[in-house]
C-alpha cells in the first residue's frame, strides 16, 4: 500500500510534530479496522497521538483511504482547535478523496514532481 500526504498536510504535520512513522502506524491501524470515524466517500477520521500527549489529547487526521491500494493524508486539526469539519468542508474532502484515489501511477508521479503530494516514508 502506498501512503501520501498533501503539501498542505505536510506543513501542518511538521508544525504538530507528526512524523512519517506516526502516519504509517495510523494507516496500519485503519487497515485493521481501528478507525475513529468513517465519514463516507472513502474519507476516514483517525486520531494520532503526538509526543507527550495521548490519543485523547492528540491531533485528528482525515484520510482518503482505499484498503490495499492507496492512502492520502488530506487534512488535520488539533482537538483544541475545533471539534470537527463542517458539512461543506466534508463535501469538498470527499470530492478530493475521489480524485486522489483515482490517480494512476503517472498522475501520482506528476503530482509528486509538482510538489503537491509527498510519499510517506518509513525513513521519515
Amino acid at each position: 500500500m502506498r501512503v501520501f500526504k498533501t503539501k498542505w498536510f505536510q506543513k501542518w504535520a511538521a508544525r504538530e510534530g507528526l512524523k512519517d512513522k506516526d502516519l504509517l502506524v495510523a494507516v496500519v491501524e485503519i487497515g485493521q479496522g481501528l478507525i475513529d470515524a468513517d465519514l463516507g466517500g472513502h474519507v476516514f477520521k483517525k486520531r494520532i497521538g503526538t509526543r507527550g500527549r495521548g490519543k485523547s489529547g492528540s491531533v485528528r487526521t482525515l484520510l482518503a483511504f482505499q484498503l490495499d491500494d492507496k492512502a492520502f493524508f488530506i487534512y488535520g486539526f488539533s482537538k483544541n482547535e475545533r471539534s470537527n469539519v463542517s458539512q461543506k468542508e466534508l463535501k469538498a474532502l470527499k470530492l478530493l478523496a475521489s480524485e486522489l484515489l483515482a490517480y494512476t501511477g503517472v498522475a501520482l508521479i506528476t503530482a509528486m514532481k509538482a510538489g503537491e503530494l509527498i510519499e510517506v516514508s518509513s525513513d521519515g
